[in-house]
Parts: structure tokens; sequence; C-alpha cells
């Protein structure tokens, strides 16, 4: 997955919060990149909050003092399901530090260095819910949230846009158990970690992340029967 997303305060994204019992609205962010705010929606055992945070799970105050940015002892800002359970980055938050990232679509470029084509990615129904691990921090007192979307290996059919991953979308099925605050097991989610697409998606390939206006056709792939690569 390419280190981009927008959500937009639409239709879409209000019946998915609706959805996650929250009558809190994601504001419209466009282009947001690694290192930038996005907001996410995870329960630290007082309920269910929507809140503001850094994308990049490791994150430090700038040398200038003003904000924060990833960590750049590390160089990823994603999390790969397959290093869930083993890496020591992720294997002590993914029992305990879920969260959601509701995104109204993310961004993917192919074609040659130099004249790159960005695609718009969403899906063909409704809003996506990122799977994803949160951190609170705190920064001689200064509360800071940061997050990192999950993403599982390469999906067949997605081949052509992404060769290297795929994000994990959850569906409304998978929401209370992947939020529980309690739920400390994580072999129940297991099934979701092989690559699929739960949803159909549509992609849209876009004059620019900033703007999304379309200069192209759409290509819709289905949703998957199972969550099989064969």
């Amino acid at each position: 997955m390419c280190g981009r997303y927008n959500v937009i305060d639409d239709p879409d994204i209000r019946r998915l919060m609706d959805s996650l019992g929250l009558p809190l609205y994601p504001e419209t962010r466009l282009n947001i990149a690694p290192g930038g705010w996005g907001q996410i929606v995870f329960d630290a055992g007082q309920g269910r909050v929507l809140e503001d945070a850094v994308w990049s799970l490791l994150i430090e105050r700038k040398p200038d003092g003003e904000g924060y940015r990833p960590s750049p002892k590390y160089s990823t800002f994603n999390a790969r399901a397959g290093k869930l359970g083993s890496s020591p980055l992720w294997k002590r938050r993914f029992p305990r530090q879920r969260a959601i990232v509701p995104a109204s679509g993310f961004h993917e470029w192919t074609g040659p260095k130099g004249s790159k084509q960005c695609h718009n990615i969403r899906a063909a129904r409704g809003a996506i819910a990122f799977a994803g691990l949160y951190e609170i921090w705190d920064f001689q007192g200064e509360r800071v949230p940061s997050f990192s979307i999950i993403t599982l290996p390469p999906h067949p059919r997605f081949h052509h846009i992404h060769d290297k991953s795929f994000p994990l979308m959850l569906t409304p099925e998978d929401f209370d158990m992947w939020l529980d605050p309690d739920l400390h097991n994580t072999d129940p989610f297991q099934h979701l970690f092989t690559p699929h697409l739960p949803v159909a998606i549509e992609i849209t390939p876009v004059r620019s992340p900033d703007t999304l206006t379309a200069v192209g056709d759409t290509e819709t792939l289905p949703a998957d029967d199972s969550r099989s690569t064969d």
C-alpha cells in the first residue's frame, strides 16, 4: 500500500461512523501522508473515541520543537500482518491496541518514474475501515496518539496496481471484535490475514490526490467469495 489516503465527510463516511456507534464524523482531509494527521477510532477501556492521530506508530518531536514526525530510526509506517506476532514493534500492541482508520479511498501510482499515474482506490459501496494499531504518547505532558495501518501480502487481482501489499479492510462484522479492549487473544483474527477483497473496489486514474479529478475510466474489482489466494 502506498502512503496516501483520503477522508471525505460524505454520507458513506457518516454511515460507517454510525455503524461504529459514534455520533462523530471525520473531517475531510485529502492526500494524508505518513507523518500527517489522520483520525482513528479506538477503545482504551472507556468506550470508543474518534481522535486525531499521527500516521506512523513511532513518532518523536520535530527538531525545531514544532509538531511531531515519524521516528527516523524506523523505515516503516505500516504494519505487515505477517509480523504482528513476531516483531517487537507490533507484538505487544496487537493484542491490546487495535484501531480502525476511517477512509474514503487510498492512492497507488503506476507507470515509469517521471510519468507515474495516480489512482484513487475506494470501495464500490460505502467507506473503508482500515485495520490499524495505535499508541498514545506523552511528550512532557502533551498527549499525542499515533497509528499504523495493517497491510496484507499483495492480492493477485490487484497486482497490476501494487505488487507489494494490500491494506487490511474490515467489514462491520469485524468491528466489535477488533475494537474490544478486553480481547487479548489474537487467534480469532488470523482468518483476516490472507490476501482478500472483502468488498468490491473501484480503481480510478486521477489527476492528483489533492483534487481526485478523474482522468480515465474506472476499473471495478469484485469482492472475493472467500479469503483464499487460490
